[in-house]
């Protein structure tokens, strides 16, 4: 009785043995009958190949990739491409594919068989993080005949091979003219601000940045030569005031007195001029040097009327017809005078235009010293501008640069790309049904159904068989054993006695 008590391993050999053929049985039965299935299945043969991947043959050091996407993920990608019915179709069209049998008259039928008859299986590497790098992948394709698998998975692998080369060209060559358009748009833009720079420069020239200190340096200049100007004007205006005056004198003089013998002022009035000069001399020295202009210009006029006295005091005074003396309208002083005070106006006039002059770039360089901070704040901004467009010009030039190696390194088949390690081979064997497979199943299933069957006869079935059953189901100590005897008519022991000798089995008697 199974179920109610716990069980030993000396019982369920008891219940194998007395359930042998009851287990035996379907375990002989089934695999023979999971082979005799597998006779009558079609044989379909599956044609593999290999499918490496090679990294480009120049060092990504020298030349950058520009196909990023991760191996596995353009695998997946190219699978979809490929395994999609405009790709599928040609391939049924060409080796005249699932012709037969009414379930596959229809071009979406033979297309999801042709699909489902595909199997890409990647190749794992132990190298990498947790194995995650993809050094190839497996092709398969399943068919009914041998050759027609092979040529077909030779096929679909040629197809994977020439869509990794499109599509990695195609990629690299878009990458190219998307960056060439970048380019030239930021060259665009580059040229408009450094276009913008430049006429900023040439409109606030002198009061850009970093003119400054020119600019004082000029400004102070410009104020030293004003500073001269204006006392070369001072002076220029003392002497012609000085000249005007001497010349007013000698006309008054001329007028009220008569004439020397050369025809110029009397000794006296000269000596009065003298003096005059001799006291501007001893002004101007006690306010300038001796090497000053003025006082050396003193100094020359009071020797030149010193000699004028000497020569009038010694010659004679003309006599005209009448004995009277002749009068002379100008003198040689009243002429030296007279230009002078020409000379002082020339000097006037060019003083003051340069004094004009100094005064209008004064103010423009004062003006260029008041623009800087605005200007210098409007510089910066343009030279951020130009600066930052540079950089992202130069940063696109270089792109472009190695986007165009690359694409050059796709088009010469010097990139990634997929070779072909193992050719689809030709099978010798069907792929399906594997019938020791089959029978093996058989065997297994077998085996299970029988101990199955066992135990839920063990389970229906009520006998008392131990000393145990009888310990636990009666609850009433044991007297005796009595074995039982099964012998034939013949007087020969069965084999089902010589069996059951090994543990008997016992009628037992309790006690009342």
């Amino acid at each position: 009785m199974l179920g109610h008590r716990e069980m030993s391993i000396d019982d369920y050999l008891a219940i194998a043995r007395r359930r042998k053929w009851v287990i035996i049985s379907p375990a002989l039965l089934l695999p023979v009958i999971a082979f005799a299935y597998s006779l009558t299945l079609t044989d379909e043969y599956t044609s593999k190949t290999l499918v490496l991947v090679e990294q480009q043959k120049v060092p990504d050091s020298v030349v950058q990739s520009v196909v990023s996407e991760d191996i596995a993920q353009r695998l997946a990608t190219m699978q979809e491409q490929i395994l999609s019915r405009t790709r599928l179709q040609p391939i049924i069209d060409k080796f005249n594919l699932y012709q037969g049998g009414a379930t596959t008259t229809h071009m979406e039928d033979k297309v999801e068989r042709l699909r489902a008859a595909i199997v890409i299986e990647p190749v794992r590497s132990l190298t990498g993080p947790r194995g995650g790098v993809l050094p190839g992948f497996f092709i398969s394709f399943t068919a009914g005949n041998a050759q027609l698998a092979q040529r077909v998975c030779a096929e679909v692998t040629s197809m994977f091979i020439e869509e990794n080369l499109r599509s990695r060209e195609q990629r690299s060559q878009g990458t190219t003219d998307f960056l060439a358009n970048q380019l030239a748009e930021a060259k665009r833009k580059l040229d408009e601000t450094d276009g913008k720079l430049a006429e900023f420069k040439s409109r606030y020239f002198g009061s850009l940045p970093g003119q400054e200190q020119s600019n004082i340096s000029i400004l102070t200049g410009l104020n030293t030569q004003l500073e001269s100007v204006n006392q070369a004007l001072s002076r220029a205006q003392q002497d012609k005031a000085y000249a005007e005056s001497l010349l007013n004198q000698q006309l008054a003089a001329q007028e009220a007195a008569p004439l020397t013998s050369s025809g110029g002022p009397q000794p006296d009035l000269m000596q009065v001029q003298l003096i005059t000069l001799q006291n501007n001399l001893m002004a101007a020295e006690a306010r300038y040097t001796g090497d000053h202009p003025d006082v050396i210009k003193l100094r020359n006029d009071i020797a030149k009327l010193q000699k004028q006295i000497e020569t009038a005091r010694t010659q004679p005074a003309p006599q005209s017809e009448d004995g009277t003396k002749r009068a002379v309208r100008e003198t040689p002083q009243t002429q030296a005078l007279r230009a002078q005070i020409y000379q002082a106006n020339q000097v006037i006039q060019g003083r003051t235009r340069d004094q004009a002059r100094l005064h209008s770039q004064i103010g423009m360089y004062q003006s260029r010293l008041s623009l800087s901070p605005g200007v210098e704040q409007q510089f910066k901004e343009l030279t951020r501008d130009y600066s930052t467009a540079l950089e992202f010009y130069n940063d696109l030039l270089g792109k472009e640069s190695q986007s165009k190696m690359a694409t050059n390194l796709e088009r010469r088949q010097q990139g990634e790309q997929f070779r072909v390690m193992d050719p689809a081979n030709l099978p010798e064997s069907p792929s399906f049904p594997n019938r020791p497979l089959f029978a093996a199943g058989g065997l297994g299933f077998g085996l299970a159904l029988g101990i199955g069957i066992s135990l839920l006869l063990e389970m229906k079935d009520k006998t008392i068989r131990t000393e145990s059953d009888v310990k636990f189901f009666l609850q009433v100590p044991t007297l005796a054993l009595i074995p039982v005897s099964h012998e034939h008519l013949n007087g020969k022991k069965s084999l089902w006695s010589r069996l059951r000798r090994k543990r008997p089995e016992t009628r037992v008697g309790v006690e009342a």
